[in-house]
């Protein structure tokens, strides 16, 4: 036996098809204003099933008539209500035409549902509680239909989509989870299932208070039931029948269409103009309240306005912004005419920090010269030049007892540009000082040896701890130092005025023969 063909699938994708259809204007209206609905059903049921036993087992298949329901759901209010719903199943067991066995299944729920608009789609969504009688057989030697028992908390759900000429498309669900279950003689069981439909909802009949609508419903269901035994008796329905739903409105009455209404209104004709050429601005952009609009061409803008005095705001690249005022009157037509004037050249700024190169102390006073201005720094050493040119610039910085310096800085547009510039004290030029320490290469030994330097004329004695020093002005000298028992030793040096050298000799002790 081949399972069913699903719905739910085919149902959603019928759904979406029909969502881009346009529904008619009083659709949602119409929901909102139902205040409750039967519906009457009648159909025929294809089942076909199967019961797993001891015995040989059991399968089943047949059309069955006389599937009747009826469902009643009323609302409070427009987004809460309640639901509970009777169905009688119609039952033969045949072989051939030959029956076997038969009777009735009943199934009821009950519970508060509540609904959802999503623009013209009406969603609901139930929960419950649920009785279901579902077949079963003592033996499949000698079927006889007993009735199996599921209680359940069911959950279900209905979508209702609105179709052309007032047409309705319903999909629909319910799950049971079973709360007991019970076989015809009591014994506790096990019991799943499900159901899903959908339906074609004709309008019949509208009123101001009821209206009527025949539904063209199938439902597909799948129950099972598996039993302490081991016995398995599983179930398929697909039902299709016709059904009249009757509904009752809460009474809207139909507002008069009323008569047009005329709003008074004026023109504003505005035109953007250069202020020095009388050249028309096209493209410039005008603000009346909260509308904005490009002039043409022409640099003109027509916009029509309530009577009373207005205000435009003007704006164009290039130019400073502009305002406007007019008043506008009831049929006529108010011309403006807006000259906007260009703004100056872009400029820069730059800020100067000058601080002591030595120890990083702000310098004030000190002079500095951005291309052709002069300024002078202020208590933190900051000196600040404005409306400068966009572009490199140079900078000279100069303060007594200070080397002076020249930096370049780059000026950008609208923005202030920062350069810091240290400056270097200035050294007076002094003699060279050449200090150091004379030792043997015997054990490190201190000797006092004897320095000369014949270019500077100086001749020098080393204490007794080796050490010398002696003050030169710059330049390269030759320098010869020996000293008793060692070998004497002559190196070149070259000292700046003011500078402070360090000269470290090691003499080699004279071998003896």
């Amino acid at each position: 036996m081949h399972p069913p063909i699903p719905l739910s699938n085919l149902l959603a994708r019928l759904a979406l098809v029909f969502l881009v259809l346009v529904p008619p204007a009083s659709a949602r209206a119409e929901q909102v204003a139902e205040h409750a609905s039967l519906r009457l059903r009648y159909g025929v049921a294809l089942r076909d099933g199967q019961q797993a036993d001891v015995g040989p087992g059991l399968t089943y298949e047949g059309l069955t008539p006389n599937d009747l329901a009826v469902v009643g759901m009323g609302w409070v209010g427009p987004w809460l209500g309640a639901w509970a719903g009777v169905q009688r199943e119609a039952f033969d067991l045949k072989e051939g035409a030959l029956r076997i066995t038969g009777g009735s299944l009943l199934r009821a729920s009950v519970g508060p549902r509540a609904r959802l608009f999503l623009g013209p789609v009406r969603a609901e969504v139930g929960a419950g509680y649920g009785f279901a009688q579902l077949p079963l057989f003592g033996s499949s030697a000698e079927p006889v239909l007993a009735r199996g028992v599921r209680h359940a908390a069911v959950v279900n759900g209905r979508v209702l989509v609105p179709l052309f000429l007032g047409l309705k498309l319903e999909a629909r669900g319910e799950l049971p989870v079973t709360l007991a279950a019970r076989d015809a003689s009591g014994a506790e069981a096990e019991a799943t299932g499900f159901s899903a439909g959908g339906a074609l909802l004709i309008p019949l009949k509208r009123a101001s208070r009821w209206g009527g609508t025949l539904v063209l419903d199938f439902q597909h269901v799948r129950d099972t039931v598996t039993l302490a035994d081991g016995t398995r008796s599983e179930q398929r329905l697909r039902r299709v029948g016709a059904a009249l739903e009757l509904t009752w409105n809460d009474f809207v009455p139909a507002a008069a269409p009323l008569p047009p209404v005329r709003v008074p209104a004026g023109t504003l004709s505005l035109q953007v103009v250069d202020a020095e050429t009388g050249a028309a601005l096209p493209g410039a952009r005008v603000v009346v309240g909260d509308v904005e609009r490009v002039a043409d061409a022409q640099g003109r803008v027509d916009t029509e306005l309530p009577p009373g005095e207005v205000a435009a705001r003007v704006s164009a690249e290039g130019y400073a912004p502009e305002e406007a005022r007019a008043t506008v009157e009831d049929g006529g037509r108010a011309a403006v005419e807006v000259r906007a004037r260009k703004l100056p050249p872009p400029t820069g700024a730059l800020r100067v920090t000058v601080v002591n190169a030595q120890n990083g102390v702000p310098l004030p006073g000190v002079r500095v010269a951005v291309g052709s201005t002069e300024v002078r720094t202020d208590m933190m050493g900051q000196a600040r030049v404005k409306d400068l040119a966009p572009g490199p610039v140079a900078v000279t910085v100069k303060s007594p007892g200070f080397r002076p310096a020249e930096e370049a800085a780059v000026v950008v547009a609208g923005q202030e540009s920062a350069l810091s510039v240290p400056l270097a004290s200035e050294r007076k030029s002094g003699p060279a000082t050449l200090t150091g320490q004379v030792r043997s290469m015997r054990g490190g030994k201190p000797l006092a040896a004897t320095l000369r330097i014949p270019l500077a004329k100086v001749r020098t004695r080393a204490d007794a701890k080796g050490a010398f020093n002696v003050r030169v002005k710059g330049g390269t000298y030759r320098i010869t130092i020996s000293a008793p028992g060692h070998l004497s030793q002559t190196k070149s040096i070259k000292l700046r005025d003011g500078e402070q050298a360090i000269f470290n000799v090691d003499l080699f002790p004279r071998q003896k023969r």
